[in-house]
């Protein structure tokens, strides 16, 4: 049977919704909710770098990005989601290490993929990646007078192999953290199903294998070329 804690849920006033274990894995499972849907809405936007017309489309696009209202707005919705993410999981595993052995985001089963035990370091890994990334792109992009285009800022990073191979390995690391965290996310809104379960994780790694390989296919695209 299909089991949701709306229960729960509704028995939790608000100051206990956030310090409350089921509480505090809720909101990490709903901000990650968030931000998958932000990685494919960028992943998006940065194929548009592979189309064969000297940054055009990219260059377009990034503009829009960078001057819509509405995408503002949902720039700092998204830097809270990310904050929220960061900081609860932090939380529930600090509580988790100090209250048993068994790690971060552990399933019901007795058995426990790898990089379930280590969604942490994996997350950390993730998270230095995205400063160096913001400071690369982000931060050039919005708050330095820059002489080139988008296109060429990127085109022009994604050239050195040092980079480029960096950049890939992180989202390989993406890709495993995002893995675990699409199955669990569901898990902890109570989607626990012997029937849906298989499918959620299919889905999980569909979704996985998309960011992480959409992602590390622009750097090798301007290696190649």
């Amino acid at each position: 049977m299909l089991y949701l804690n709306i229960e729960k849920l509704k028995r939790m006033n608000k100051t206990n919704l956030f310090y409350s274990s089921i509480g505090k894995k809720l909101i990490v499972a709903l901000a990650g909710g968030f931000l998958l849907v932000f990685l494919l809405v960028h992943l998006g936007i940065n194929l548009l770098l592979l189309v064969n017309d000297n940054g055009t489309l990219f260059n377009e696009a990034s503009h829009f990005m960078g001057t819509n209202f509405v995408i503002k707005v949902m720039q700092h919705v998204l830097a809270f989601g990310l904050l929220l993410h960061v900081v609860f999981a932090i939380i529930v595993t600090l509580k988790n290490w100090t209250a048993r052995p068994s790690k971060y985001y552990t399933s019901n089963s007795s058995e426990t993929s790898f990089f379930s035990k280590y969604m942490i370091h994996t997350g950390g890994i993730i998270l230095a990646f995205l400063v160096i990334h913001l400071l690369n792109f982000f931060y050039k992009m919005k708050f330095t007078e820059m002489t080139m285009s988008d296109y060429d800022l990127v085109s022009g990073l994604f050239v050195q192999w040092q980079y480029s191979v960096f950049y890939i390995v992180c989202f390989l690391f993406m890709g495993f953290h995002l893995n675990h965290a699409f199955q669990s996310a569901f898990q902890t809104l109570g989607f626990n199903h012997n029937k849906y379960t298989p499918t959620l994780k299919l889905i999980g790694l569909i979704y996985s294998l998309i960011i992480a390989g959409g992602f590390s296919a622009i750097p090798i695209f301007f290696l190649i070329r």
